[in-house]
């Protein structure tokens, strides 16, 4: 706990067998739930998980692929039926450094509904391969026109959630896969809740990751797509 608040990770992960125990290692002591979510991985991932031995840990396993987005919601949704104040995310291939997790949990602490890690703006921000830097700056733009957030690394997945904010959004209608970032805080906006972003460090080392052009085109359509949905309702409700 941080003061009186309980705090809880939902980590989600796809074919994270190699690196999935360390990451759960080094969650900070003061967290008191960690969710795992194996979204229908056909590796070892859920014995990997099940193998740590740490009583914050649960495990959550998808019967087929749904996606990041979707197995966030999971454990958004366990981590509330819960009764926990706070809901952050770490990936489970170790790509978020721990020591970063407190400044974003300490800001949803101090009224945002959102708190985003922002890696552009960190020291170490060099260290991140420039196509994830370029593609991250133009999907960051786009989303920041389209929902009038001050946001300037949206595809970040290190984040924190107020209980009292996820309780009140439609998680069963957020995009289920790559967007997912982005549809959520279009939602965000629509409903007013402030969204603040915290400097955390790039982590590169002997994870695999990137960011491809089809995921971009995917990602625009959901920005839009959002965008589209929020303008009508609007429009109704006015």
């Amino acid at each position: 706990m941080l003061g009186a608040f309980r705090i809880a990770v939902v980590v989600p992960a796809f074919g994270e067998e190699r690196l999935i125990a360390r990451m759960l290692g080094r969650v900070p002591a003061y967290v008191d739930a960690i969710y795992v979510v194996d979204d229908a991985s056909r590796d070892g991932t859920s014995a990997a998980a099940a193998s740590v031995v740490d009583p914050r840990v649960s495990l959550v396993r998808h019967a087929e692929n749904r996606g990041v987005g979707a197995a966030i919601v999971s454990g958004y949704r366990a981590a509330l039926a819960d009764g926990h104040d706070v809901l952050a995310v770490m990936a489970g291939d170790d790509q978020m450094h721990p020591d970063d997790l407190e400044p974003l949990v300490r800001a949803v602490l101090a009224g945002a509904a959102y708190a985003k890690g922002n890696r552009f703006v960190h020291a170490d921000a060099r260290r991140m391969p420039f196509g994830r830097r370029a593609g991250g700056a133009f999907l960051s733009a786009v989303t920041r026109a389209a929902s009038g957030l001050a946001v300037s690394d949206t595809q970040c997945g290190f984040t924190a959630l107020a209980a009292t904010a996820a309780s009140t959004l439609p998680l069963g209608e957020l995009w289920p896969r790559y967007g997912y970032p982005n549809d959520l805080l279009l939602l965000l906006a629509a409903r007013g809740l402030s969204v603040v972003e915290v400097p955390v460090r790039p982590i590169y080392a002997d994870e695999r990751s990137g960011l491809r052009a089809w995921h971009v085109v995917s990602i625009l359509g959901v920005v839009l797509r959002r965008y589209a949905r929020v303008a009508r309702s609007t429009r109704i409700s006015a």
